[in-house]
C-alpha cells in the first residue's frame, strides 16, 4: 500500500476505529455522518509512521525480490523526504518492526505454516452492517490468531485491554481465516513506541463471539438505524459533534447543579467528586469553545459573541538582512545575537537518536524528581506516601 493508500483508508460508518463511540452511544454514528475528518499534523505524522512501518516489515517478514525492493526503495525515498520524518520516528518504528518480527517467529515456532498479513482489510459485517477495518498486522497460526496495531501518538496512552477496535479486528480476521486454522485464542496487541508501551489482551474465540453477539450486534443495529440512547463518557474525546452535543451538555450542566451538604466546609469525599466534575467541565468547555469558533468563522452568528482580530507578535521577516544592517551600523554583536545554545533533550533525541544520545552523554543527563500531581485512582502510577516523606529536601520552585 502506498502512502496515499494509508491516507485514503476508507472509513465505514460503523468502522472499527470508531467502535468505542457507536457501541457506547449508538445514535452518535448517524449524527457524525457526512462531517469530514479533520486532518492535523499529528494525523499526517501517524500516517507516515504507518507507511514506514509497513515498508520495514515487507522487507523483514515477506518475500522481497529485486522488483519489490525497488518499489519499496521508491516509497522509502518519499518517506525520508517528508517533513514529518525524523530520526526519532526511524528508531521508534524500527523497535515496532522488531517486535512484530519476534511475534511472527513465535507463531512459526508453533506452526510451520503460520502467515503474516500487512494492511489487511478485515470484514466483520456478520455482526456490524458494512463493518470493516484495516489491520496493521495479522499473524495466524494454529491455536492463536494475533492482531497488532501501531499507535504512533504520544498524547493519549492506549491500552489493548477491552479495546473494541482490536476486538473487531480479531473478529474480522477470525471470520475470514478460521476455516484454514484451528484457532482457539485471539491475541490483541497495541504498540505505542513513543510511550515505550506494548499492551496485549487475550480472549478465547468463544468469549469473543459471545461479546460480538450480546454487545456488538445490538449496538450496531441501533447505530445503523440512528436509534438508541445517547451516553457520555471517554468515547466523546474523538466524537465530531462533542462541541454541540445536547446529551453531553445536559450531563455537564447537571454536574454543575451538584448539591452540597452541610457543614460549611467540604468533606474529602465531596472534594474528590468535585475534581472529577471539574475535569469533565474543562474538557467540555474547551470543545464548546472550539465548535463556536469554527461556526463563527463560517459566518454563523453566536449570540453575545463576536469574532475580532487577535493580538499578534512582531516578527523580523529577513533575519539575515537584519544582521547585515546591524553589522553595517557597527552595532556590537552581543547586542543583537544570542550565543550558541545546546538544544533540549527532546530535540536532541530527534536529531541524534535516543540510543545514540544515551551513548554520548547518558551520564550527563539528570532527571530530577517530578512535581507531585493529583490524579484519579485509576492512574497506574504508584501512590506517594506523603509529599513530606517522599520528596524531603527537594525544591520544586524551578520545576
Amino acid at each position: 500500500m502506498t502512502q496515499a493508500g494509508h491516507t485514503e483508508r476508507a472509513h465505514a460508518l460503523l468502522g472499527a476505529s470508531k467502535a468505542s463511540q457507536w457501541i457506547s452511544c449508538p445514535p452518535s454514528a448517524r449524527l457524525q455522518e457526512g462531517i469530514p475528518e479533520k486532518r492535523s499534523k499529528y494525523a499526517d505524522e501517524g500516517t507516515l509512521a504507518h507507511e514506514l512501518g509497513e515498508n520495514k516489515l515487507r522487507r523483514r517478514v515477506l518475500p522481497c525480490d529485486s522488483k519489490e525492493r525497488k518499489r519499496l526503495d521508491e516509497i522509502l525515498a518519499k518517506v525520508h523526504e517528508d517533513s514529518n520524518y525524523s530520526a526519532e520516528m526511524e528508531n521508534d518504528i524500527q523497535e515496532y518492526a522488531e517486535l512484530v518480527e519476534e511475534r511472527f517467529m513465535e507463531a512459526r515456532s508453533r506452526s510451520e505454516d503460520a502467515v503474516i498479513l500487512l494492511e489487511e482489510r478485515l470484514d466483520f459485517s456478520e455482526w456490524v452492517p458494512d463493518g470493516y477495518g484495516t489491520g496493521d498486522v495479522v499473524i495466524i497460526a494454529d491455536g492463536v490468531l494475533e492482531v497488532i496495531d501501531l499507535k504512533y501518538g504520544k498524547g493519549v496512552p492506549v491500552s489493548a485491554a477491552k479495546n473494541a477496535q482490536l476486538r473487531l479486528y480479531g473478529l474480522g480476521a477470525w471470520s475470514i481465516y478460521n476455516y484454514l486454522y484451528n484457532i482457539d485464542e485471539i491475541r490483541m496487541t497495541i504498540v505505542q513506541p513513543r510511550l515505550d508501551s506494548v499492551s496485549t489482551d487475550r480472549m478465547t474465540v468463544t468469549e469473543l463471539l459471545e461479546w460480538a453477539e450480546s454487545v456488538v450486534k445490538p449496538a450496531a443495529a441501533q447505530a445503523n438505524a440512528g436509534e438508541g440512547e445517547f451516553k457520555c463518557g471517554d468515547h466523546c474525546r474523538w466524537c465530531k459533534i462533542k462541541g454541540n452535543c445536547r446529551a453531553r451538555a445536559d450531563a455537564n450542566l447537571q454536574a454543575i447543579a451538584y448539591e452540597f451538604r452541610d457543614p460549611a466546609l467540604l468533606t474529602p469525599e465531596e472534594i474528590g467528586s468535585i475534581l472529577y466534575i471539574a475535569q469533565q467541565l474543562k474538557s467540555w468547555a474547551g470543545d464548546v469553545e472550539e465548535h463556536a469558533f469554527e461556526q463563527a468563522k463560517r459566518g454563523v452568528k453566536i449570540p453575545q459573541w463576536k469574532l475580532v482580530e487577535g493580538r499578534s507578535n512582531r516578527t523580523i521577516t529577513d533575519k539575515e538582512a537584519a544582521k547585515t544592517a546591524f553589522a553595517v551600523a557597527e552595532i556590537p554583536e552581543e547586542k543583537y545575537l544570542k550565543p550558541q545554545e545546546l538544544l533540549g533533550i527532546g530535540e536532541l533525541e530527534k536529531r541524534v537518536g535516543k540510543k545514540e544520545l544515551v551513548g554520548l552523554i547518558g551520564d550527563l543527563i539528570l532527571k530530577p524528581p517530578a512535581k507531585p500531581v493529583l490524579v484519579p485512582e485509576s492512574d497506574n502510577r504508584p501512590e506517594l506516601n506523603s509529599v513530606a516523606n517522599d520528596f524531603a529536601g527537594e525544591d520544586f520552585s524551578d520545576i
